[in-house]
């Protein structure tokens, strides 16, 4: 594990960097039925995930240290039990998700995101939650925010056919760690290593695999994902 925190404005740069390039992205969808890296959901689906999980987020930093997260954390399961808790969360929301167009989600997202970076500074040493003996921050939870985000920055990219790398990979490295201390991070590139052990495919869509099949769009239940940012399947 890293055992020395970045900056504190460097993880907060990385958060907002996030959030923007959320919100700049979803400003160029012109079709938010296209799929995406995440098994079985459309880019409308990941919009609705991206409010739900800010306003987790905005809800686990105003209750610390008595959120729910920190319940969960705090019954020390084994990994495969918190990935399939949170799998159910993240589907039981969004499937009772208001429908309504992607910009209000997104618009939705940016308001939750920004409500708790303006909370953040003053939390930063508050007790998130413990996990197996090991007490995490609301600083130390900030970072599992960051990679949500600029993991799905880069889910939001591809679904359009382009690419996105954040600007400070390595500071997404610490943030895994220290956000995400129930996953292993694999080795090698910063960012391939985050995208890999998310359980997505640097390459997606495959080689002669068309991102989008033939035919109209179908729409469908979002299938339930695994875990971080709406793990993809292997």
């Amino acid at each position: 594990m890293e055992s020395t925190p970045p900056d504190r404005g460097r993880v907060l740069e990385s958060y907002r960097d996030g959030v923007r390039a959320i919100r700049t992205l979803a400003e160029g969808v012109g079709d938010w039925d296209v799929p995406t890296p995440c098994a079985d959901w459309q880019l409308i689906d990941l919009a609705g995930h991206l409010r739900c999980v800010a306003e987790n987020f905005l809800e686990y930093l105003q209750e610390a240290p008595d959120s729910r997260l920190a319940t969960l954390f705090a019954r020390k399961a084994a990994t495969a039990v918190l990935i399939r808790q949170q799998a159910r969360q993240n589907a039981a929301e969004l499937a009772v998700l208001p429908s309504e167009p992607g910009p209000d989600r997104i618009m939705a997202f940016g308001v939750a995101a920004g409500a708790y970076a303006d909370l953040l500074p003053d939390m930063w040493d508050r007790t998130q939650l413990i996990y197996r003996g090991t007490k995490y921050t609301v600083g130390d939870h900030a970072g599992a925010a960051c990679v949500e985000w600029h993991l799905h920055a880069w889910d939001m990219a591809r679904a359009a056919g382009a690419d996105y790398r954040p600007r400070d990979p390595d500071l997404l490295v610490w943030a895994w760690h220290w956000g995400v201390p129930h996953l292993p991070l694999e080795r090698g590139d910063a960012w391939e290593a985050v995208l890999r052990s998310s359980g997505r495919s640097p390459r997606w869509p495959e080689p002669g695999r068309p991102a989008r099949p033939d035919g109209p769009a179908v729409r469908r239940r979002p299938a339930s994902p695994d875990g971080l940012a709406g793990r993809p399947a292997r």
